[in-house]
Formats: structure tokens, C-alpha cells, sequence
């Protein structure tokens, strides 16, 4: 159940929590890094350029929220698997290795492709956290395209460019979403 929370928990209170653990003066990753004297005064990670992508996109944020989506839909794959086909392998004496290779990963590549689809597609969307976290700041360091789509669209009233850099993000997610296909395709 622990898990599941962060799929459940709204962008914004995301973005809050977040930017809370992030604070460089009363933060709890600073608190604790210097507790455990990585760090001498506290980072402002949110406000440092070499820190503020990787901490709302790549490692904290963006991950943290997506998880749970990627994990049920593994696990709900992987509980389909039918146990006679691991006893088979077993008795044909395949390892671990050639088990997951062989028997398991080609039995969860629909859900897979569909799962791996849908989280690129999400990737898209971060706009709330981005926006609400440090607003694509500092600088345009965390400028993702959903924040620059809505600055064409409503602070600079430039609709069209707008509509038009939707549909560039649109046909970016048809073509993944052909290419995870055509890659993940069962040959049988």
C-alpha cells in the first residue's frame, strides 16, 4: 500500500512535499546530509542550475511519481505467468538467468510495451510538478516543454505557436510509441 501513495498523492501535493525535503535552509536532505557530514552548509538544490533538472526531473520527483504505475502493471504481468512453464524450464534445466530471458521477459513484452508507452507519453506531462516546484527556473534550466507550451499560450499569447508545438509533442509520442511497439513486437 506504501507504494501505491505516490500515484495517489495530487501534482501539487507532490510539488509541496518536495519543495519542502528540497528547502536548502530547514529541507531534510540537507538536514540529514549534513548529520551525516556529507555536505558542510546546505545546497540549495532547487535553486543551483548543476542540481535543479536532476532533482525534479530525472532522479526525486518525476520518478517517485511515476513508480507505482510501472510496478502494478510489472507485477500484475508477472503473477500472469503460469507456474507449469518455470517448472518446465526448471526441468529442462535452465538457470535463473535463462529463465527471466527466455520464458519470462518475452510473457510480459505486451505489458511492457504498453507500460513503457505510457510513461514516456507521461513524461510529457510534468507540468504541475515543474510548474509549481520552481516554474522551469533557475533560469530555463528546468524548462520542459508542457511549461514553454503554456508560456507560448498564456503569457505570450502566441496561440498558434502553441497549438503547433502540441502537435510537434503529439507526433514525438506517435513515433515512440511506434518504435517501442516495433520493438517490443511478438514475433509468434
Amino acid at each position: 500500500m506504501i507504494l501505491i501513495l505516490p500515484w495517489l498523492f495530487p501534482d501539487v501535493v507532490v510539488a509541496l512535499i518536495f519543495k519542502w525535503i528540497f528547502n536548502p535552509i530547514y529541507g531534510l536532505l540537507n538536514s540529514y546530509l549534513q548529520r551525516w557530514g556529507i555536505i558542510e552548509q546546505g545546497i540549495s538544490w532547487l535553486g543551483d542550475s548543476t542540481y535543479a533538472f536532476i532533482m525534479v526531473v530525472a532522479v526525486a520527483v518525476a520518478i517517485w511519481k511515476g513508480f507505482p504505475l510501472v510496478m502494478i502493471n510489472v507485477l500484475a504481468a508477472l503473477q500472469s505467468v503460469p507456474e507449469d512453464i518455470y517448472e518446465a524450464a526448471k526441468i529442462d534445466g535452465a538457470n535463473k538467468l535463462q529463465t527471466l530471458l527466455s520464458i519470462v521477459l518475452p510473457s510480459i513484452k505486451p505489458v511492457l510495451s504498453a507500460t513503457l508507452i505510457l510513461d514516456t507519453i507521461w513524461w510529457f506531462k510534468h507540468y504541475t510538478i515543474v510548474a509549481l516546484l520552481i516554474g522551469g527556473g533557475p533560469g530555463s534550466d528546468t524548462s520542459i516543454i508542457s511549461l514553454e507550451i503554456y508560456k507560448q499560450a498564456s503569457s505570450y499569447f502566441d496561440f498558434g505557436k502553441a497549438a503547433a508545438m502540441s502537435v510537434v509533442v503529439f507526433l514525438i509520442c506517435v513515433l515512440i510509441s511506434k518504435m517501442y511497439r516495433r520493438f517490443l513486437e511478438n514475433k509468434d
